[in-house]
């Protein structure tokens, strides 16, 4: 029987508790909102009891009330020279009262110091709103469209620890919040000032000269073709001295390495010298070194990577060299596989190596703090562009590396592909080179080689049935034809004689034409046997039109009187040679 909730006590004190609770989720979607936004005033900012009471009273003319205006206005002090304005930007809460008149213009200059020559300010980034709401953002970031009170300038590793530059948004008491930079920052500008501040040489450097002009120092303009010819120069003379000391090696690998790193060795050098130029001699500004600094990272690593890589090519081409030998295909199969296995440990180290300086130009760049997240977050959509983009690509680099481990094919193997008889010459990462008879080359990707059927000839041995067929009359001799084809490959020393069943003659065929008689023969690989069938082909035609002529085919036609010419006939030409 059904229950009746109105007849049951506990039905009833059900229904009153689900009431309850559906009434306190519907209050409660209705007044949280409210209630964050009545309390969202309070996380706009922070509040402190004072703020710079030891500098006195802010000038009126400064404008702290944005993140844009704030920055712009320390840096025009700092330009003008008025650090006693410029440290108004601060937030001096963890100096004395006593000691922020001292301390402050202090802070503020060091500070400007360290911001002109090591940040390049993007103003666009810097909310022109007192609140900092981003009004363009990813609909990923938590912070779409939310009021800010803490934002990062730039962050800098000094010492190998990372420092913020930071603004924050404060209020004291019942006065209107201000941006300025945090205590955080003021507490990093000692060690900061001490990584990135002025060079000792700096201090030749005339007053005049340091005056700014079209966003640079004016002696940046004088100093940077100087030391571009200098470090062209140095480059040059580094990548001569190498080259010279090539060619008097005696050791052929060393050489060779020598001759093929004098470019990145070169470059090397050349980015090393502006590194120390610029941590010993003189520091350029923010936008210098914004574009300065990752060309220089990017060179030094490129120049250790490719000279590592050189080197590892001419010690494995002198492996190859001294342990397999040329590239044909006269070479055994376990050379082959040597070889192709010493260029998948090249492409395997130039993946690697690849790799590494990928993470080490991030990590240096500090890439992952500022795209590390962003890509993660957009994993998705990024894995779908590079599938489509880089398909072809990536596909090839995979066959690649299959070719490398089952080896399908190696270099040296002799294949006929798409009617070209070839050899492999190289492997890469995304295209074979195939080397053909006539010395032409193909270049064939990867993906499609593996994709077309091809003959490997020298799968698992080298050696190779070839075969010379001849269309005669039909009254030639076989057995005669056998006996002058066992002595010409007894004859010929590049024919296979040694095997009793890799040399053998028969009639193949045999039809109104003529009688098809086919010469097989075992060749040690197929360069030698194309050249050996040849030779057989133009020994018998001559053999033939010297001893027998009469066997060379015949068309036979029957007369008027119906009578067949049975001795003679009309020669229809040369011997049909297969």
């Amino acid at each position: 029987m059904p229950l009746n909730p109105g007849c049951n006590p506990a039905g009833r004190i059900a229904l009153r508790s689900a009431a309850i609770v559906i009434l306190a989720v519907i209050c409660g979607l209705w007044v949280v909102p409210v209630l964050a936004q009545d309390d969202g005033g309070a996380s706009e900012w922070y509040s402190q009891s004072s703020i710079n009471e030891g500098l006195g009273p802010a000038p009126n003319l400064i404008d702290r009330d944005t993140p844009r205006t704030t920055v712009r206005g320390f840096l025009n002090a700092a330009r003008e020279n008025d650090f006693e304005r410029a440290a108004h930007f601060l937030n001096l809460t963890e100096v004395p009262q006593e000691a922020q008149s001292r301390v402050g213009p202090l802070a503020a200059r060091q500070l400007a110091e360290v911001i002109q020559r090591q940040v390049w300010i993007d103003w666009s980034d810097l909310s022109a709103r007192p609140d900092a709401i981003q009004e363009v953002a990813a609909s990923s970031d938590p912070l779409a469209g939310q009021p800010r009170r803490n934002i990062r300038i730039a962050r800098l590793e000094a010492n190998d620890t990372l420092y913020d530059i930071r603004i924050g948004r404060y209020r004291a008491g019942d006065d209107r919040p201000v941006w300025l930079f945090t205590p955080q920052t003021v507490r990093n500008i000692p060690p900061l000032y001490d990584t990135f501040g002025p060079r000792r040489y700096e201090a030749y450097i005339p007053q005049s000269l340091k005056r700014e002009v079209s966003g640079l120092w004016l002696w940046e303009w004088i100093a940077l073709p100087l030391i571009g010819a200098l470090t062209l120069l140095l480059g040059w003379g580094t990548r001569s001295i190498v080259l010279r000391q090539s060619r008097r090696t005696k050791r052929g690998w060393l050489e060779a390495a020598l001759e093929r790193s004098g470019l990145p060795l070169a470059m090397l050098v050349m980015a090393g010298f502006v590194q120390i130029l610029l941590h010993w001699v003189l520091t350029f500004s923010g936008p210098v070194n914004a574009i300065l600094r990752p060309i220089l990272t990017l060179l030094m690593v490129w120049g250790v990577g490719m000279a590592m890589l050189r080197v590892v090519d001419a010690v494995l081409k002198r492996v190859t060299l001294r342990f397999v030998g040329d590239i044909d295909d006269k070479r055994g199969a376990d050379e082959r596989e040597i070889y192709t296995s010493i260029y998948a440990l090249r492409r395997l180290i130039l993946l690697v190596m690849v790799g590494f300086a990928i993470v080490i130009v991030m990590n240096w760049l500090n890439l992952f703090d500022t795209v590390g997240m962003a890509l993660l977050a957009s994993a998705g959509v990024l894995t779908v562009i590079a599938g489509i983009a880089g398909q072809a690509v990536l596909g090839n680099i995979m066959a690649s590396l299959q070719i490398a481990f089952a080896k399908p094919v190696r270099i040296g193997d002799s294949v006929l592909f798409e009617g070209d008889w070839a050899y492999v010459e190289s492997i890469y990462y995304t295209f074979l080179r195939l080397r053909t008879w006539d010395h032409r080359r193909i270049v064939v990707p990867v993906t499609y080689f593996i994709s077309k059927p091809f003959e490997n000839w020298s799968v698992t041995e080298a050696k190779m049935m070839k075969v010379v067929k001849l269309t005669l009359d039909h009254r030639a001799d076989v057995g005669t034809l056998r006996e002058q084809f066992e002595k010409l490959i007894a004859e010929d020393e590049d024919i296979m004689d040694d095997d009793p069943a890799g040399a053998f003659a028969y009639a193949t065929n045999h039809g109104p034409d003529g009688l098809e008689v086919s010469f097989y023969a075992m060749m040690p690989d197929p360069s030698t046997g194309w050249s050996a069938e040849a030779r057989l082909r133009e020994q018998f035609v001559s053999w033939i039109a010297a001893e027998h002529p009469e066997w060379w085919p015949r068309e036979r036609v029957m007369d008027a009187e119906g009578d067949e010419d049975g001795g003679g006939g009309r020669k229809r030409g040369a011997a049909s040679i297969g």
